[in-house]
């Protein structure tokens, strides 16, 4: 992908800070412009643009405020939180644990999952920008790079030729090879990953609820053949279920199942 959203975060923290610099100095004499843009944007040892701490405030203010849409979009929390709430589900117990804790839990375990890739993206991108050895561009395209990895490497083939024949681009034939992804826009990789993971985050919750049916189908047919109509079978059920999540250590097996099916590396 091309580094366009990064020039849109640079063009638009220039423009912000141009304006703002238009305004201050309404009452005195009219400022010099070419220098306003010669002290927000540097040159990094690479010839790369470098941004000031003015400019870089206001694109960390950006990015900010979509935070929450990218923790969804563009990390694992969406197929972790799914699967955390299938097994809330499964055994009949809709508000237990708790949606603060759920959510909680699914940010640690995101952070967990995400943690090698956000090390690569501060080592291959931010460090090298902050000591100058490469402008913000190269450094929003090595971030991406690496980030773009990840959400490949998570995607069924399916989605991304989905995308791709939808944005009438040539799909690759071999879309797990670096040269064959750089191809691919970010407006294709990222709804194939959603994509992708709302569909495997719904495969995992159905293989969670099966254990649980047969004990609903087994405490309903005692109960009828006893002719205890009258009596919910969900009242009985409930206890068993979390009796066999208790003895299986279900927490432990979901959480490690869910850290194992994201490839990282």
């Amino acid at each position: 992908m091309s580094p366009r959203p990064a020039r849109f975060l640079l063009l638009a923290g220039a423009v912000a800070l141009l304006l703002g610099g238009a305004l201050a100095a309404q009452t005195g004499p009219e400022p010099d412009v070419a220098a306003q843009v010669a002290q927000a944007v540097g040159t990094a040892e690479d010839g790369g643009l470098r941004l000031s701490a003015a400019v870089e405030i206001a694109v960390v203010l950006t990015l900010l405020s979509v935070l929450p849409a990218l923790v969804i979009t563009v990390t694992s929390f969406t197929r972790i939180v799914i699967v955390l709430s299938f097994v809330r589900r499964s055994m009949s117990v809709n508000e237990l644990p708790p949606n603060p804790v759920l959510i909680a839990l699914s940010l640690f375990l995101t952070m967990f999952v995400m943690g090698p890739v956000f090390g690569r993206i501060y080592e291959q991108g931010y460090l090298p920008y902050k000591e100058g050895r490469i402008g913000a561009e190269q450094a929003a395209a090595a971030g991406w790079g690496e980030l773009r990895g990840f959400l490949v490497a998570n995607t069924r083939a399916s989605e991304v030729q989905l995308f791709a024949e939808m944005a009438r681009l040539e799909a690759p034939a071999d879309y797990t090879s670096a040269a064959a992804t750089e191809a691919l826009p970010f407006r294709v990789i990222v709804p194939a990953f959603v994509l992708s993971e709302l569909k495997t985050s719904f495969q995992m919750g159905f293989l969670l609820f099966l254990p649980f049916l047969v004990i609903d189908l087994v405490v309903a047919s005692v109960l009828i053949s006893m002719g205890m109509f009258m009596l919910p079978p969900v009242m009985i059920s409930t206890p068993f279920k979390i009796l066999l999540f208790v003895l299986v250590d279900g927490w432990h097996l979901v959480c490690k199942s869910l850290v194992e099916s994201f490839v990282t590396t």
